[in-house]
């Protein structure tokens, strides 16, 4: 392609689709032609330069053969240069390392999982790019799949937690199906940076999985970096025992999102807008002082609308003010006053396993799931709102 090809045919382009392609096809010749400029380099270095009867090199270009690499994840044939070295049994071929590295596929692998993650099924995929999935069936795209997911359990079960300063750690469950469940842990650190933890597949949201997660984090090194750390839970009693038995001396804040939820179903629906009032007041709150007042007066609001309601809000009250009773600045509450990081988690995580019909509970299928549903997920992980006072409230954890 001559060089003044994209910026003549760029201005006669009718369409913005075709600029976009003359675009793409510019890059791929561009990259093309650094490859094919790379292994030159390396032939001149092995036989010296071309037509040189001068250089005593023992190897020599012995011309070319057809072969394929991958440029920008897609298969592209291009003409090998081949190269031959003198030894005493006459001549033998000599490897390019350039070539080789233009021929490894990982890139292009990564490339078709990223499509696999994000929805596009095997039957869809050579309507990604036909040429370079040529001869590629969807056993050989789900077997890559397996292979693939495989490896992320291990990454995500098998991290390394020693390093993590962790501040802060939410659990949470997600239901697969009627006797399936996972239970996922995410970590806040003293930074306010997020990450996932591990998870454990189960048949339901109980104290014996919610040990087995917490063992295993535990086992991999992780270390709370304060006295005593702070757990966000919906309001589980068994996640909050599995907690306990662990780290007796950890706080434990209920998420205000899924009480203010469980009071909604006792009410009637002309009074969900006063009872989001007031959550919306408390959430807003600076102090203990000031939460206490505004469950006080949410009880009395109870008290003439629902008894069953009323004996809810009692139930795990103090779990309400935990982070209120550690005077942090309110700035915080918004990211310590709900299990919200971890829901978002859970909301993206759901969102890819929709796509599963039928969940295989004998084999590792629902770990590979969850597992790859979580890495997805965490490539959008951002700092939490209000990391400027997590020195605040890591001196108030460890008062």
């Amino acid at each position: 392609m001559k060089e003044d090809t994209f910026t003549t045919q760029i201005p006669q382009a009718e369409e913005l689709g075709d600029a976009g392609a003359i675009f793409r096809e510019t890059i791929r010749n561009c990259t093309r032609q650094a490859i094919l400029s790379l292994v030159e380099e390396e032939v001149a270095a092995l036989c010296g330069k071309k037509y040189d009867p001068s250089s005593e090199s023992a190897c020599y270009r012995a011309g070319s053969s057809p072969g394929t690499v991958y440029v920008n994840g897609a298969q592209e044939r291009l003409k090998r240069p081949r190269v031959r070295e003198f030894d005493e049994h006459g001549s033998k071929e000599v490897s390019l390392n350039s070539w080789q590295a233009a021929k490894d596929p990982e890139e292009w692998e990564q490339a078709m999982m990223q499509a696999v993650l994000c929805g596009v099924s095997g039957r869809d995929m050579a309507r990604l790019r036909v040429e370079e999935l040529r001869g590629l069936s969807r056993s050989q795209v789900s077997r890559l799949w397996a292979r693939r997911a495989a490896d992320m359990v291990e990454e995500l079960n098998r991290r390394d937690l020693t390093k993590l300063k962790l501040t802060v750690l939410m659990l949470d469950g997600c239901v697969l199906s009627d006797d399936l469940h996972a239970l996922v842990a995410l970590g806040i650190n003293q930074d306010g940076y997020k990450q996932v933890l591990g998870f454990v597949i189960a048949g339901s949201e109980n104290l014996e999985a919610g040990k087995a997660l917490m063992k295993s984090m535990i086992d991999r090194g992780l270390t709370p970096v304060v006295a005593r750390p702070l757990v966000v839970l919906d309001g589980s009693q068994a996640l909050r025992k599995a907690v306990l038995t662990h780290w007796p001396q950890a706080h434990i804040q209920r998420c205000l999102v899924h009480k203010e939820r469980n009071l909604r179903g006792y009410l009637s629906k002309r009074h969900h807008g006063a009872l989001a009032g007031y959550f919306k007041r408390l959430r807003k709150a600076e102090g203990e002082e000031a939460a206490h007042e505004i469950l006080d007066q949410l009880t009395e609001f109870l008290s003439s609308k629902n008894q069953a309601a009323q004996e809810s809000l009692k139930e795990g009250v103090e779990d309400l003010l935990t982070v209120f009773r550690l005077a942090v600045p309110a700035t915080l509450n918004v990211t310590l006053l709900s299990t919200n990081h971890i829901e978002n988690v859970m909301k993206n995580l759901r969102k890819h396993l929709g796509r599963v019909k039928r969940w295989r509970a004998e084999t590792d299928m629902p770990a590979r799931w969850v597992a790859s549903g979580l890495l997805l997920a965490e490539q959008g992980f951002r700092r939490v709102r209000g990391y400027k006072e997590f020195s605040t409230l890591m001196e108030a954890l460890n008062r």
